[in-house]
């Protein structure tokens, strides 16, 4: 320490940034409810290619909800998800969105905890957002689907512009051999008039529901490469996914295989092992190896950067191992 700082005017400093970071977060934190705080300004520049599915254009780049719903899968870092909580107040996630726009990311996909679907409706009706939303049901799959069926027609209802399967759902049931409540899930929501997709962490999801010949309009599925310091081992992939610690895609090579013969469109998502491989690496393998869109969660500063990231690389992709299905 500087002979020009001696401890107690070091403390007493310390003491007044605390307390000024204090404040500035009750200021962030209570302003997510105060219209006259909020100012969100939407004015898209456009500046990313889109694919379509169903009737829906969809940039090749959609901002992922997890670091929305506070959800950021730091492995043991239980703090991050209290950080990220304080950090991605309402309004915080709504100038995300709004910058996500300006840089022409037109559509999110989230799951509907509490709250975040009244939290959307204020971003779109309160301010003009034009953020499509891609939306999975947590609600029970089960025989009757009564309550799975009514959670579909709430999100229709309430402006959700396609519905798939949540990955935690499709991959039990497929581990139960009970493909054919995926089926009927697609068919719920095909039969509330939006695009139907299929959700997986799981390979055999794919496998399955394509051998089945479900009709679903699109896959949300991991892929990722294992090239990265806490990457699984080759001894960690005998079991089943869920059991492996700090990974997503149990195999990528097989996926890649397995995708070439789909002709959905296909969104990869977790294609950065949530944090652990850079974007530009990440984005490459992934397009370069078939996926049509990528989900990526992002935090608002990072967002102009991983734009023009994915723009340099979707520029000079030429020899994709699978066609454009989107």
């Amino acid at each position: 320490m500087s002979s020009g700082v001696n401890r107690r005017s070091f403390m007493k400093r310390s003491l007044v940034a605390s307390a000024a970071g204090a404040m500035a977060l009750n200021s962030a934190e209570g302003a997510g409810t105060d219209s006259s705080v909020t100012k969100v300004k939407i004015s898209s520049k456009a500046t990313l290619p889109q694919g379509k599915i169903g009737d829906l254009k969809v940039s090749r780049m959609l901002l992922g909800g997890n670091l929305l719903t506070h959800y950021t899968h730091s492995r043991d870092l239980r703090y991050v998800y209290n950080l990220t909580a304080h950090y991605n107040t309402e309004e915080k996630i709504h100038e995300t969105m709004a910058l996500a726009e300006e840089h022409g990311i037109n559509t999110l996909s989230i799951h509907n905890p509490p709250g975040i679907v009244p939290m959307l409706k204020r971003y779109r009706y309160r301010y003009g957002g034009k953020m499509q939303w891609i939306i999975c049901p947590t609600a029970p799959v089960e025989p009757g689907m009564k309550t799975y069926t009514e959670q579909v027609k709430d999100l229709v209802d309430n402006g959700t512009e396609a519905i798939y399967v949540w990955g935690v759902h499709s991959d039990r049931l497929v581990a139960e051999g009970k493909v054919d409540m995926i089926r009927q899930a697609v068919e719920i929501a095909k039969d509330h008039g939006v695009p139907s997709g299929v959700g997986a962490h799981d390979l055999r999801v794919v496998v399955e529901c394509e051998k089945a010949g479900i009709d679903n309009d699109f896959y949300i599925k991991t892929f990722h490469h294992h090239n990265y310091a806490t990457g699984p081992k080759p001894e960690q992939l005998k079991g089943p996914y869920s059991e492996i610690p700090g990974y997503w895609c149990k195999d990528p090579a097989e996926t890649i295989e397995v995708m070439k013969k789909v002709t959905k469109p296909w969104i990869a998502f977790k294609v950065m092992a949530a944090g652990a491989i850079p974007p530009q690496d990440a984005f490459r393998y992934v397009f370069e190896n078939g996926a049509d869109h990528t989900l990526a969660g992002m935090f608002d500063f990072e967002i102009a950067e991983d734009v023009k990231i994915l723009n340099e690389i979707l520029g000079s992709v030429k020899n994709r191992s699978r066609p454009w299905r989107s």
